[in-house]
């Protein structure tokens, strides 16, 4: 087990899974945090994951895609969270430069982001 620590996301290292979105991660034993920037137009294609995520919208307005037809549509902004439970087909776009905190439980060593 590890011991417990403190990060500053400043001083976190920033990668770029997709173009227009910087990433920067704290990885424990059993969740993950993520702390996501993404430019305005940015599409995530649908994906799924056998991680549950909560996606915080800290600033900026999203729109998520949901279900195996992608038809249920869901905008969420600043102040809102989105629970998506493992395994559940969704995309998203930003519709305005956003910043996102994602939770994943159990963490992984990717996400529906890393795409290329």
């Amino acid at each position: 087990m590890p011991d417990p620590s403190v990060h500053a996301w400043e001083s976190l290292p920033t990668d770029t899974p997709m173009p227009g979105i910087e990433r920067q991660r704290v990885v424990g034993e059993r969740a993950m945090v993520s702390r996501v920037v993404l430019e305005a137009g940015v599409v995530v294609p649908p994906h799924r994951h056998e991680n549950e995520q909560i996606a915080i919208v800290v600033s900026g307005r999203m729109r998520f895609t949901l279900g195996e037809a992608s038809d249920r549509v869901v905008e969420v902004g600043a102040g809102e969270v989105l629970l998506l439970p493992g395994c559940e087909l969704h995309g998203a776009e930003a519709l305005e430069t956003s910043v996102v905190i994602d939770v994943f439980a159990p963490p992984s060593e990717t996400t529906g982001i890393d795409r290329g």
